[in-house]
């Protein structure tokens, strides 16, 4: 009878054990173990990540992100490969003085621009035998502005402008006086030119210059409407 009550003692203590034993937190994440420090109970701390190389990977990742591509920036700031920088304007009421101008513009792969009137010119109009054509009143009066029907043309990114336009009764057409004034040309290299049977360019340059007031003028040359090209490329040289 006393050895199955020190066995029955025995087991209830071995259950007592293994209860304690399965009630032990266990050490997770959840449950971090702590540690003493003047009586007081301080977490442990458990470190994720402390890698000051990861910081600084981190911090060149954000920064490579918010900086832009400095080789895109600088392609997209560049002028276009088909960018121009010399323009050739003609006003040609014939058509004579616009294919010298076709030929200036191919020799130096340029942009061309036409004035056009905003009312053609006639066979009657260009009448030099007729004092009361409209060609002969607009070249009797100084102040004839003719106004023009083409669209404007941007000058930005232009270093040199060719200006070319027939002789009528011995200077420019008023037209051309109408165009130079209605453009600032800053310091743009101004290069008159003209065709005719046989007058000269005359004044016709200098007066371009003093009514634009703007741009840097070149003396102007007149050729004859059959020009060649080697002369004029011959001429073009010249002026470089």
């Amino acid at each position: 009878m006393k050895r199955i009550f020190i066995l029955l003692i025995a087991a209830l203590i071995l259950i007592g054990l293994t209860a304690c034993a399965g009630n032990t937190p266990a050490n997770t994440a959840e449950n971090v173990p702590s540690t003493e420090k003047n009586g007081q109970t301080e977490p442990a701390v458990t470190e994720i990540t402390t890698s000051s190389d990861a910081e600084e990977t981190t911090a060149s990742s954000a920064a490579t992100e918010a900086v832009p591509d400095d080789t895109s920036a600088t392609q997209t700031a560049e002028p276009a490969a088909d960018h121009k920088t010399v323009l050739v304007v003609v006003f040609s009421a014939t058509g004579t003085t616009k294919g010298v101008a076709e030929k200036i513009a191919a020799i130096e792969n340029a942009d061309l621009y036409e004035i056009k009137a905003a009312r053609e010119y006639t066979a009657a109009d260009l009448n030099w035998n007729d004092r009361n054509s409209r060609s002969t009143t607009e070249q009797n009066d100084k102040s004839a502005r003719p106004e023009i029907g083409s669209e404007r043309i941007s000058l930005e990114g232009y270093e040199k402008i060719y200006v070319g336009f027939p002789i009528w009764w011995g200077e420019e057409p008023r037209i051309m006086d109408s165009f130079v004034e209605s453009y600032d040309f800053g310091n743009i290299k101004m290069i008159p030119f003209c065709t005719s049977s046989s007058s000269g360019i005359g004044r016709s340059g200098k007066n371009l210059e003093e009514n634009a007031k703007s741009g840097t003028w070149l003396d102007g040359k007149r050729f004859s409407g059959g020009v060649s090209e080697s002369e004029l490329r011959s001429w073009i040289d010249g002026l470089k």
